[in-house]
């Protein structure tokens, strides 16, 4: 009988996407085939405090005597203090194999201001802004509709669709206070369609079915969690704006460096595709955007979850 892999799934995380990185990690816990993982739930409390699979609190150094013990580590820790490339950087020097990207792609992708730069680099068009610190807000004036966003969070917490002058110093103080830096961006008006891309275990990257984002305003927090958004998958396009984000994600997820899925998020307009953001450890219930993608491509969530774990970095 061949021994099953002990796969540790991390959760939890001191960012405010805590909750949600939740219900991704119970959602790969139990979508993994039990026939051939065995799956070592750990979580990282809101503080920072990492507890075992009965929420009992363990400590760093805890953790690091269960993960010593399992073979493959997969992080769902969403946003800063995770996606970040800080867990991705604890399986490094521990010299545990994991599942996603390293530590720089995922330091660089969860810097938005960051991840304009690359995509300019590369001739990816992204949406026209600035970026404003704790210091220089109060110099801030509205001159036209912008939004303004946290330069490293995620799930659309602190985004805020400024329409008046007097909403400007209410959203950059509700960026603020989740990040030290916010970006003031120009609206950019197109279609919401988001492709994945995955590294299949045998190296290949292949990209996903679009998926369209149809809400009527801004894909906020609200909109996101509350069950307002349609998502439609497949996309409907043209073959031309088809091929041109397929590109464009492909060309944003080798520009990083990324490894297993990531979530690259556009803006289609009429002059082509607008690079908004990249999720290196994306939403991954069965029911969020990627497994969606994935599925209406015949990669069933077990499946997709089976490819991350035989794609780990060794």
């Amino acid at each position: 009988m061949t021994a099953r892999t002990r796969v540790a799934v991390v959760g939890g995380g001191r960012s405010c996407e805590h909750d949600v990185s939740l219900a991704s990690a119970a959602s790969v816990a139990s979508g993994l085939d039990p026939t051939t993982y065995d799956v070592v739930p750990l979580t990282i409390g809101r503080d920072g405090t990492w507890h075992d699979r009965g929420m009992r609190p363990i400590g760093l150094s805890g953790a690091a005597q269960v993960l010593r013990g399992c073979d493959v580590v997969f992080p769902v820790v969403h946003g800063p203090h995770g996606e970040d490339g800080t867990v991705a950087a604890l399986c490094e020097l521990a010299g545990l194999p994991y599942v996603g990207s390293g530590v720089t792609a995922g330091a660089v992708a969860m810097d938005k201001w960051v991840t304009k730069l690359v995509a300019g680099a590369i001739g990816l068009a992204t949406a026209p802004g600035h970026l404003v610190d704790t210091a220089t807000a109060a110099h801030e004036h509205w001159t036209h509709p912008v939004v303004v966003k946290p330069v490293a969070a995620g799930s659309s917490h602190g985004v805020t669709l400024v329409e008046r002058p007097d909403d400007l110093r209410p959203a950059l103080d509700a960026a603020l206070a989740l990040d030290r830096r916010a970006l003031v961006e120009d609206v950019v008006t197109g279609r919401e369609i988001d492709v994945a891309v995955l590294r299949r275990a045998d190296g290949r990257v292949v990209a996903s079915p679009p998926l369209e984002v149809v809400v009527d305003g801004v894909f906020d927090l609200h909109t996101k969690y509350g069950g307002h958004a349609d998502l439609r998958v497949p996309a409907r396009l043209d073959e031309v704006d088809a091929k041109a984000l397929e590109d464009a994600a492909l060309a944003a997820y080798g520009a990083l460096g990324c490894s297993g899925v990531a979530r690259v998020d556009f803006f289609l307009t009429d002059a082509g595709p607008v690079l908004n953001e990249v999720n290196t450890i994306p939403g991954l219930t069965e029911h969020s955007q990627v497994p969606r993608m994935f599925a209406a491509a015949g990669l069933a969530y077990p499946d997709l979850l089976d490819e991350l774990v035989r794609g780990a970095h060794r």
